[in-house]
């Protein structure tokens, strides 16, 4: 899990999440055509391992930490520092979503016969001060993360009201053995894609709500309520993020050395304790902060940055920095797709009324041209894929319609529904002639004279995130839809333009594009489409969606999540755009099993598995 994506955005990866776009920086990436395909394969490990030696890795720009404690309240709308390095989850997702049987803290989930109890057996761990990650750990951790919602809903992304971890109870029967009882029994790959999230917190250590008070009995909601309130108020001193003890005691590969809180830089120091895989040949790890994609580039060439990602408009310049001393890896993120998340409760303008015809989403997705934004040069050069379905590409979950175009590009077919239904399209403002909700009218509450405008809110980052807005702005004024792309930064945008967390904000925005919505191992979209879903940003709401998103949650039918994904991939919650390849950057000097670079597209983070093979200057 990435350390630098914010926690009221992990579910968006939003890589989510990074420069001004490419046709307004001045910034050239160059215009040579590029065949991703060659990139493809990352080399085996080699080369002899010397000790030592300290990477630089770079952070997405625009996405510095603000924050330490690995369960923030909503409000503080900002990156966890350190998460998964310093502090493991349950159980640790590969890229490819399934739960890593080396680097997770327990060993595979046992279900009971009816699904209501699952039995979790801890693997020997330590604490970096000694003491044992037991399951009262667990225990803690869940009562903590169950203080989290009751105070918001929207302090933990992947929380829907009435599920986990609402309705489950979690007993210790041993010093490493935990009982989860469910009240609801849930889809084995949903509930492990939730313990993927699940962070392990100490709780000899941290169950106190006054700085050197008494250890609280956790378990009591009062208390847990207390100590979530106390260690949410420690983390946002981030002067004393390296300083507080609180934070000195971690299980994971890292412990943290220094953080600059003004720019969210900081350095990680090896844990001795730690009894994962990985020899700690490296003796420190820099996650340096920057604030375009330009600029990481310019210390790619420049030799500073040791591994990291890099925009995908970029892609032209990687012959450049493999004689540069880089290796590169690009494909596109598994359970990515990239949205304009659509705002259905926008009032501005009657958008709300207009967006919520099925029709007007089909014709809007006719306006999207992915197979143009793919080759064009000032989008992504080539370096991107095709995707029409939440779950992106090549899921083990594909819709009905696999990988073709349910609304595929065609200005005229877009035109036709409109007309078809009581618009009159002209390049000078669309308006609505036969107002109404029968056949061949508008629909309902759409009044006669109504225009199709909204505002789309365009992230300044990654590049391609603005040219492909404009030139789908561009598009749809010439059949009249008038389309204003705002530029605005990221954190901006998360802050502002989210229903769920910003409602009084909800008619400044009818269409946002802040990169891409990643998935979890299971890829439901619950929590992000049904209709109270905490991480519903647009306020989308279906019966049908909640029902089949009911069904892949909660029941046993191994076709329910295709079909989940077949309904609501058609119903446009949002409108797809191409999915772009991720650009992983590291130097040939730099070396480790395939899979933990591999692990970058989605920001795992692995540094304790690499090595330099020579000594560093």
């Amino acid at each position: 899990m990435n350390p630098q994506v914010p926690r009221r955005r992990r579910r968006l990866l939003i890589a989510l999440t990074v420069a001004a776009a490419l046709i307004t920086t001045g910034c050239s990436a160059g215009t040579a055509k590029v065949d991703p395909s060659q990139y493809r394969t990352i080399p085996a490990s080699s080369g002899k391992a010397v000790d030592g030696g300290v990477i630089t890795v770079a952070m997405t720009p625009g996405l510095a930490p603000n924050y330490i404690f690995p369960y923030p309240p909503a409000e503080a709308n900002g990156a966890v520092i350190g998460y998964d390095l310093m502090w493991r989850t349950l159980y640790r997702a590969d890229v490819d979503g399934k739960s890593n049987a080396d680097t997770s803290l327990a060993e595979a989930p046992v279900y009971g016969d009816d699904g209501h109890t699952v039995t979790i057996t801890l693997k020997k761990n330590d604490w970096s001060n000694g003491k044992p990650l037991t399951a009262g750990d667990v225990v803690f951790s869940l009562d903590i993360l169950k203080a989290a919602v009751a105070a918001s809903a929207a302090n933990w992304a992947f929380y829907t009201p009435g599920q986990f971890p609402d309705g489950v109870t979690a007993t210790a029967s041993g010093a490493d053995t935990v009982v989860l009882t469910l009240e609801k029994a849930y889809n084995p790959a949903y509930l492990e894609s939730l313990l993927q999230q699940l962070v392990v917190l100490p709780s000899a250590d941290w169950s106190i709500a006054t700085a050197g008070g008494p250890v609280l009995d956790y378990t009591d909601p009062a208390n847990a309520a207390a100590i979530y309130t106390f260690l949410t108020g420690q983390s946002a001193d981030q002067s004393s993020f390296a300083t507080n003890p609180l934070w000195q005691v971690v299980s994971g590969p890292y412990a943290l050395k220094s953080f600059e809180p003004t720019t969210g830089s900081f350095s990680l120091t090896p844990n001795p304790a730690y009894t994962g895989p990985g020899e700690h040949k490296l003796a420190q790890v820099d996650f340096k902060a920057f604030t375009s994609a330009a600029a990481v580039y310019n210390q790619y060439q420049a030799g500073t940055v040791t591994v990291g990602r890099l925009d995908s408009s970029y892609s032209s310049k990687i012959e450049d920095l493999r004689k540069k001393g880089y290796d590169v890896y690009a494909a596109p993120a598994p359970a990515r797709s990239d949205p304009l998340v659509i705002n259905f409760a926008n009032t501005t303008g009657g958008f709300d009324r207009i967006i919520a015809q099925p029709y007007v989403r089909q014709a809007l997705q006719h306006l999207v041209d992915q197979p143009g934004y793919i080759k064009s040069r000032g989008v992504y050069n080539g370096a991107a894929s095709e995707n029409y379905a939440t779950v992106g590409l090549g899921s083990a979950f594909p819709p009905a319609f696999g990988d073709k175009a349910p609304y595929p590009f065609d200005p005229k077919a877009a035109e036709k529904l409109l007309t078809e239904h009581g618009w009159k399209v002209d390049k000078a403002g669309t308006v609505c002639e036969k107002p109404g909700a029968g056949s061949g009218q508008c629909g309902e509450g759409i009044e006669k004279g109504q225009k199709i405008s909204f505002t789309l809110a365009s992230a300044s980052s990654p590049s391609y995130v603005g040219a492909r807005d404009l030139a789908f702005s561009s598009e749809a004024k010439k059949l009249g839809i008038d389309v204003k792309v705002v530029t605005k930064s990221l954190n901006y945008m998360y802050e502002n333009y989210t229903n769920p967390g910003a409602p009084a904000n909800a008619d400044e925005w009818g269409m946002q594009d802040t990169g891409p919505l990643v998935m979890t191992s299971y890829p439901t979209a619950n929590g992000a489409f049904n209709t109270d879903g905490s991480f519903n940003l647009g306020s989308y709401s279906n019966p049908e969606a909640d029902k089949a998103i009911e069904a892949s949650v909660f029941g046993s039918d191994p076709k329910a999540l295709s079909a989940e994904t077949t309904l609501i991939s058609k119903d446009l919650p949002v409108l797809f755009l191409p999915t772009p390849d991720n650009l992983i950057v590291w130097k040939s000097t730099l070396s480790g099993p395939p899979e933990t670079f591999e692990g970058l597209l989605k920001f795992i983070y692995s540094p304790e598995q690499w090595y330099f093979t020579e000594k560093q200057k």
